[in-house]
């Protein structure tokens, strides 16, 4: 099983007049002296910006990234752009050019109301990416749908979203708090110590509804 921690991250912070997407660049320029070599970066629409996505293609790194529906592609570098919802995109998907990107292969994820979520993928081999089938997408996709569960979990277990502080120094000392909390129970569950992220909370809970009980007054009396 592979271990799943966060790396690096950023607080947006008005009055350092940055994008999102200059703070995604930072972080992408910080981790490569770390040694960190990713086969692919996965992210949702926001941050799917051409500026990123040239960035790790500069950096021949490959990518699996939500698109919008109003995405511009096109098929060949000399037809006219057309908006990726338009598209007929079949299971293995479909070999495009993504404006101000390049080449990609966008895959289609339908859904029962039959709506869909559309993803761009970039490898830098290109026999690789012509050959790209549904797995491969499926694979990357697992891995993307890990960074949601993750942000579920650091608000459901961790703190992350709910705090009462304030003062900025105090923000960035309970982020980072609850970074190192949801590292601990990913350690714990790596080396096989819980099962799942959620057991600790869920048996704690249950320890302390069972001690509620049994030291009720009410216990022993019946109706």
């Amino acid at each position: 099983m592979a271990l799943r921690v966060p790396i690096n991250y950023r607080l947006y912070d008005k009055a350092e007049g940055k994008t999102k997407n200059q703070y995604f660049q930072e972080m992408w320029q910080e981790v490569g002296p770390w040694g960190l070599r990713p086969r692919a970066v996965t992210s949702d629409t926001w941050d799917a910006a051409k500026a990123n996505l040239n960035v790790l293609k500069d950096d021949q790194t490959g990518f699996l990234v939500g698109v919008a529906k109003n995405r511009l592609v096109r098929l060949t570098p000399h037809q006219p752009y057309q908006r990726v919802e338009a598209l007929e995109i079949p299971e293995a998907g479909r070999l495009v050019y993504l404006k101000g990107v390049g080449r990609v292969k966008v895959f289609c994820q339908r859904f029962k109301n039959e709506s869909c979520r559309y993803y761009a993928l970039y490898l830098p081999d290109p026999e690789a990416l012509e050959a790209a089938a549904a797995a491969d997408f499926e694979q990357l996709h697992t891995q993307h749908w890990g960074i949601e569960c993750f942000h579920r979990a650091g608000k459901q277990l961790c703190a992350l979203k709910r705090f009462r502080v304030r003062l900025k120094e105090a923000i960035h000392t309970h982020i980072f708090c609850a970074l190192r909390a949801f590292v601990e129970l990913e350690l714990q569950v790596w080396h096989q110590q819980l099962g799942n992220w959620y057991e600790l909370q869920r048996h704690l809970y249950q320890e302390v509804a069972r001690q509620f009980i049994l030291q009720s007054p009410l216990m022993g009396r019946t109706a």
